[in-house]
């Protein structure tokens, strides 16, 4: 607001008028101001010439309502004492500053100064009250203490990639499938599950590939060839089970990608490795000696002398990759929106985290049935801070603090990390506890939503008494708008308003920033009269706000907070 001044007269009740003058005062802010926690103004008391005795002191005593703020003492230049001083023949002046912590009863009271002055021990006359200015203008405390709750994700699959796969072995040499190889339970259950996907809505079969596999025991030149015609084998046996079983969609071979990988060594390691009738110094030698062996032909002659010298690798290792491999890729998809919402109704017990976390934070906007959802979420994945942080958020949102502090503290305990902490900051304000609140909202830096920490941080900053952070936010909102105003910045308040909800909080701030840019009493009036139409208790608050009091007697202003 503008820096007012006002300039009264000193009244005097008793004896001579040589002793003291007239006295003026200039007092700034006017009206007084709530910034943070408190109200800090100036009182300059101006002695004019010869204004006051050189043995004289005057003791002034201010109020604020009706609370005594202490003793100021003016004092002549011959008087000793903590007063300040103003020479007697060119007068002169002395600056008062006082800061005091806000009190509610400050909000409709006058600033008055009172009483009287000395010479010597002896008391020469009493000051008269005085008012000195009104108080208090109180207009940061519309700020919207609404925190930005920051929700954490879910990381639900609608859809996920998968193979099954069956294994078919072979002789040494021999690319032929042996009858007692399509009995193995792998392969039965290959074709079961082929026969169950075919009837499953939610698979999507991609493809089908057969990779031929050689033991590296045979020589290089035949494994080639060996592997392809493996494949190829394996790829006819599976046909006419599919044939026999009637699953006519699977007879094409154009079904079956077939692949030869000719003499799998990675795979000879693997087996090796599995293999319990092989000591492990053993197997260290065996793959030290082919190592060794850069040349593939090399190689194939130490596998070969190794095959010769080591019956357990002819019994355990090689007849385990003498192989074709029959793996079906497909898609899964998971339930649609409307079966997890049914699920989430029925048999919540029966859903996993994500989908927990999904239908809560995706399908429903009602506040009692997400705070349903992540309780059952939080009770039955207890260990995942997510689904605590959630349900703190909406517990918040709910106006359930004490529920709201309890799952967010758990939250932070699971896992220490900045969001909660943001949202626990929204709890701790409103219970009052603004040092605290800060702590946590400095701490939530890094959090996923930079921008819902920078908007609750300058609702803390308003409350502090600091605009600056609120004025340079990003988004228009009405603490956008309402910094603006506080930091005289009245056009950038109008722009911060572009777009926000004309709430009956909106119009009243629009009444403020006419009166203190001067846009006259029809505009301010007509705004208070759009705020009162939303919200007819502002009436009540109108009458007494400092910010309108140079129109309190304008009789259109009157007439409207009747």
């Amino acid at each position: 607001m503008k820096k007012l001044s006002v300039v009264l007269g000193l009244g005097l009740l008793v004896t001579s008028c040589d002793l003291v003058k007239d006295f003026t005062y200039n007092t700034t802010p006017n009206p007084l101001e709530l910034h943070g926690d408190s109200v800090k103004f100036t009182v300059v008391v101006n002695v004019p010439e010869k204004g006051i005795n050189k043995k004289v002191k005057a003791d002034i005593t201010p109020k604020l309502g009706n609370t005594s703020l202490g003793t100021w003492q003016v004092q002549g230049e011959k008087v000793t004492g903590n007063g300040k001083t103003v020479p007697f023949k060119p007068g002169g002046s002395a600056t008062f500053e006082l800061t005091i912590p806000y009190d509610p009863s400050f909000e409709a009271a006058d600033l008055t100064i009172s009483g009287k002055y000395y010479k010597g021990t002896k008391e020469k006359g009493e000051i008269k009250p005085i008012k000195l200015a009104d108080a208090t203008v109180i207009t940061p405390l519309m700020v919207k203490r609404e925190f930005k709750m920051i929700m954490e994700d879910d990381a639900i699959k609608r859809t996920e990639d998968k193979s099954f796969s069956a294994k078919i072995n072979f002789d040494r040499s021999k690319s032929n499938v042996k009858p007692n190889e399509l009995k193995d339970k792998d392969v039965l259950d290959f074709v079961s599950w082929i026969r169950n996907a075919e009837s499953n809505s939610r698979i999507k079969i991609n493809s089908i590939e057969i990779k031929g596999y050689a033991s590296p025991d045979g020589e290089e030149s035949k494994n080639e060839t060996l592997s392809s015609d493996r494949a190829r084998e394996a790829r006819n046996a599976i046909i006419g089970l599919m044939k026999k079983e009637k699953l006519t969609a699977f007879t094409d071979t154009a079904k079956y990608v077939t692949s030869k990988f000719g003499e799998d060594f990675e795979g000879f390691k693997v087996q090796l490795a599995a293999t319990a009738s092989i000591s492990e110094a053993d197997k260290n030698l065996f793959i030290r000696i082919l190592e060794m062996s850069k040349d593939p032909k090399q190689r194939e002659t130490e596998m070969i002398n190794l095959g010769k010298s080591y019956k357990e690798l002819e019994k355990d290792v090689f007849p385990a990759i003498r192989r074709t491999t029959i793996s079906v890729n497909y898609t899964i998809s998971g339930m649609t929106d409307e079966e997890l919402k049914a699920a989430s109704v029925s048999k919540p017990d029966s859903l996993g985290v994500e989908e927990l976390l999904f239908i809560a934070g995706k399908l429903t906007n009602d506040l009692n049935e997400k705070a349903r959802l992540y309780e059952v979420a939080a009770k039955n994945f207890s260990s995942d801070y997510r689904t605590h942080n959630n349900l703190g958020a909406v517990k918040y949102l709910q106006n359930k603090l004490p529920e709201a502090k309890q799952s967010l503290d758990k939250a932070i305990q699971v896992k220490d990390n900045a969001n909660s902490k943001n949202n626990l900051a929204g709890v701790t304000l409103l219970q009052g506890d603004r040092a605290n609140a800060r702590k946590l909202i400095n701490q939530a830096k890094g959090a996923k939503d930079a921008n819902a920490v920078a908007y609750n941080a300058v609702i803390l900053d308003i409350l502090d008494g600091k605009y600056a952070s609120g004025v340079s936010l990003k988004e228009n909102c009405f603490n956008k708008a309402l910094a603006a105003t506080l930091s005289n910045k009245y056009e950038d308040a109008k722009k911060a308003l572009n777009g926000v909800s004309e709430s009956a909080e909106v119009h009243y701030l629009k009444a403020i920033i006419s009166a203190r840019s001067g846009e006259g009493t029809d505009a301010v009036v007509n705004h208070l009269k759009n705020a009162f139409a939303k919200d007819s208790s502002l009436k009540e608050k109108a009458a007494k706000d400092r910010e309108f009091v140079k129109i309190f007697n304008d009789s259109s202003f009157t007439s409207a907070v009747q």
